[in-house]
């Protein structure tokens, strides 16, 4: 029996040539743009008859495998004689002089491949194979040329598909496997909760549709098994090859594990990978990919496939457990690894930014690739001002003047300064400024700071730098100037350029204010888009600013709960800035009268840590209370944020009360159920503190037409509201009391963003002292 294997030039000769160490210490990443350049600059010098980018396709059988093999060559240049010659372009930051003609045999194997599929679809005996290596930036060209005949095309296609064909097996057996238990899967509980059938067939159509879904699911509804079921059942219906289920915390990243585990329980098989920062799964103390410092960086691509096929052969959740066992049974760095394998899977949880922030998302997903994937995006009020931190960039004085002292001799020096020269004349003509704001950047900077990517890439690449800190301070001004470069690439009326001055650095970002364009350019190209979270409220807000269009579908789906399962309490005071000296003394006492009445675990959430101690300070000046009394503090490592969430516990000898800060690590993505947690306590609405780019978005929304405090304040407020208070019923049978404290919750303005059961409710009498 023959069996078709579909893969890309690119993807066979990559595998197949795979060897080395990873280093690390200098990846050009300006290339790509200046590599579509140095491309179009050699293609410029075609003549008439020759191509570019041409799409060759062909087959080759080995064994009973039949290779189904597709790409886009280059150039194609034909000879007025008719000779042939197969042109592949690289560019490189290396100097030409370091580049010898067998240097890189993948490049020869991706140009010898290129040559089979043209030669077989048209007949040849010979041709010519050229590789044209491009230097940045200068543009120079050096170039190889070899005559190939048909027994040498087939000897290569031959050592590839040999390479190849052992992860070809595997992966066919598990796909065979995959989509006969997909299709076989059913639902993995005895019945749906009330909305998720709605939410799970609104999934499954957008997927068939190829649309965006926009969908508000409240807290209980079962978000993570209502997207990931229909998603998989569209895998076995070969509507789709991958899923990628995307979050902003770890939190959430444990949920998607759990409803994959509970699917595999009820049959299925599928390949699910999730990712874990690399700070994280890194088996140093701190992260150093190079060979000289890593055992599991040197020689990683010598032991990468033999890694993979022991993995993929004998393991399906690849969890960072897995990953860590397997990494050091094959002495291979465990993030690359993850991230390799990652590119195998069926279902990939990840984080945000795998997708979204151009100097982290996926690298090698093929457009095909993409036409077959789903995006299923969890707690999705997140990407917001997550996607403003993605699109925004920033670069700072004091590092281009400590470069220019380090490398006067040199060009990187040279350059360093210019860009310091510049910010010192800026600083100058602020005068007494201490910040300036503009809608257009100084046009005058991009050619300084291209001229010093330009320079230090060189020097990067050629190894220059010398000890550990000075390299470290180059490669962290680099990215800087990579990434102020690509946000000037989008730059556009949703942004502003500020600039402050700090004693003697001077700071300069430019900040996106509207992320809506570029969220939707990244999502480009994905099969369909699920964006979904209980506080997707308004979903026109959230349509708007997460780069929907009035095509999408929208779907709001109503609490599973009943009401009687939530007691809800408004206490009318100001929590507003110029008023919480005054209304402490009587939320500490509401507070207070809360947890006594409860009997049980609470938490409180206050817009900041000053406020927080504030109430905090009135509370325990009131007298001693029958409680364990836990305080959140900023930098919790994992080990303290596990401690505080164990304290809850139900039954206890003591309740214990929690301070916390809306919009933290304990207002969203905590599960405390039943007993753990029968009371919440909410001081304010939640509003982000005044200050230059909170007024710059409202600003810019005024001006195109929409409520700009709104936009800046009111909906990423309430959102916080309502993710703190979705803390507390998540199941059928929990039972709580919820306490608002702000008179705003009483105004027509905020109650119609408040869901429907909390619109039932007591108001209590504040009491002053």
């Amino acid at each position: 029996m023959v069996t078709r294997v579909n893969v890309s030039v690119r993807a066979l000769v990559e595998y197949a040539y795979r060897g080395g160490s990873i280093d690390e210490s200098f990846r050009a990443t300006a290339s790509l743009q200046e590599g579509t350049k140095a491309h179009q600059r050699v293609q410029g010098e075609y003549g008439e008859q020759d191509r570019k980018e041409v799409q060759l396709e062909g087959e080759f059988v080995y064994e009973e495998l039949t290779f189904a093999v597709e790409g886009r060559c280059d150039g194609l240049l034909l000879a007025e004689d008719g000779e042939a010659t197969i042109d592949e372009i690289k560019s490189t930051a290396s100097p030409l002089s370091a580049i010898e003609e067998h240097s890189h045999p993948a490049h020869w194997g991706q140009a010898l491949c290129y040559a089979y599929l043209y030669a077989a679809r048209e007949g040849l005996e010979t041709l010519n194979v050229r590789l044209t290596y491009v230097q940045l930036p200068t543009m120079e060209e050096k170039r190889f040329v070899r005559r190939v005949d048909g027994t040498e095309l087939e000897r290569t296609m031959r050592e590839l598909a040999k390479a190849y064909a052992p992860f070809a097996r595997v992966q066919l057996r598990h796909r065979e496997a995959r989509d006969r238990s997909c299709k076989a899967l059913t639902f993995p509980y005895a019945s749906y909760r009330q909305g998720q059938r709605k939410l799970a067939g609104a999934v499954y159509k957008s997927i068939v549709d190829r649309k965006r879904l926009f969908a508000k699911a409240p807290t209980g509804t079962g978000k993570t098994i209502s997207t990931l079921f229909p998603a998989v059942k569209a895998i076995g219906e070969g509507e789709l090859d991958r899923v990628l289920y995307l979050t902003a915390r770890t939190t959430t990243r444990s949920a998607a594990e759990e409803a994959l585990a509970r699917m595999e329980a009820n049959g299925l098989t599928l390949r699910s990978a999730t990712l874990t920062a690399k700070e994280k799964i890194c088996f140093q103390e701190q992260p150093r990919c190079r060979k000289e410092h890593c055992e599991y960086a040197d020689g990683y691509y010598d032991r990468i496939n033999e890694a993979m096929l022991d993995l993929l052969s004998n393991e399906t959740r690849l969890t960072r457990d897995v990953f860590e066992t397997y990494a050091r049974k094959h002495r291979v760095c465990p993030f690359e690894f993850s991230l390799d394998a990652a590119y195998t899977a069926d279902a990939v949880v990840c984080d945000y930014n795998y997708i979204y922030d151009p100097r982290i998302a996926f690298k090698r997903v093929p457009e095909e690739a993409k036409r077959r994937t789903a995006l299923l995006v969890d707690e999705a009020h997140n990407l917001v001002d997550r996607g403003r931190e993605m699109f925004s960039a920033e670069l700072a004085k004091a590092s281009f003047l400590q470069l220019y002292r380090l490398h006067k001799k040199d060009g990187v020096g040279a350059a360093a300064k210019t860009v310091n020269d510049f910010f010192l004349a800026y600083r100058k003509a602020a005068g007494e400024r201490r910040r300036i704001v503009t809608e257009r950047y100084p046009e005058e900077l991009p050619p300084l700071v291209e001229r010093f990517r330009d320079e230090a890439e060189r020097a990067l690449a050629s190894g220059r730098p010398g000890g550990e800190e000075e390299p470290t301070l180059m490669l962290d001004t680099y990215f800087a100037a990579v990434s102020f470069l690509r946000v000037l690439e989008r730059y556009s009326e949703a942004y502003i350029t500020y600039a402050e001055a700090e004693k003697t650095d001077v700071r300069m970002k430019l900040f996106c204010l509207d992320p809506s364009a570029s969220l939707r350019g990244m999502g480009k190209g994905y099969r369909a888009q699920v964006y979904f979270s209980a506080t997707l409220s308004p979903l026109s807000y959230y349509r708007e600013t997460l780069g929907g269009e009035e095509e999408d579908y929208a779907l709001a789906v109503p609490s599973p709960f009943l009401r009687e399962q939530l007691e809800v309490q408004v206490l009318p005071v100001s929590t507003r800035f110029r008023d919480r000296e005054r209304t402490k003394a009587p939320i500490a006492a509401a507070i207070r009268r809360m947890i006594e009445a409860l009997r049980g675990n609470a938490l409180v959430f206050f817009p900041s840590y000053d406020y927080l101690l504030g109430v905090l300070e009135a509370f325990e000046a009131d007298g001693p209370i029958e409680a364990r009394i836990l305080v959140q503090r900023s930098g919790m490592s994992e080990e303290e944020r596990e401690s505080f969430l164990a304290a809850f516990q139900a039954g206890g000898e003591r309740s214990t009360v929690a301070f916390a800060v809306m919009g933290g690590i304990f207002s969203e993505g905590v599960d405390l159920v039943g007993e753990r947690l029968t009371g919440v306590a909410i001081v304010g609405v939640g509003l982000p503190q005044m200050g230059l780019e909170r007024d710059a978005i409202k600003s810019y929304f005024d001006r195109t037409g929409r409520n700009g405090f709104d936009f800046a304040y009111v909906y990423p407020g309430m959102t916080k509201v309502l993710q703190a208070g979705g803390r507390l019923i998540r199941t059928e049978e929990d039972r709580g009391v919820l306490l608002l404290v702000d008179d705003r919750f009483l105004r027509p303005h905020y109650q119609r963003l408040l869901p429907e059961e909390w619109k039932s409710h007591a108001v209590l009498e504040p009491v002053y002292f």
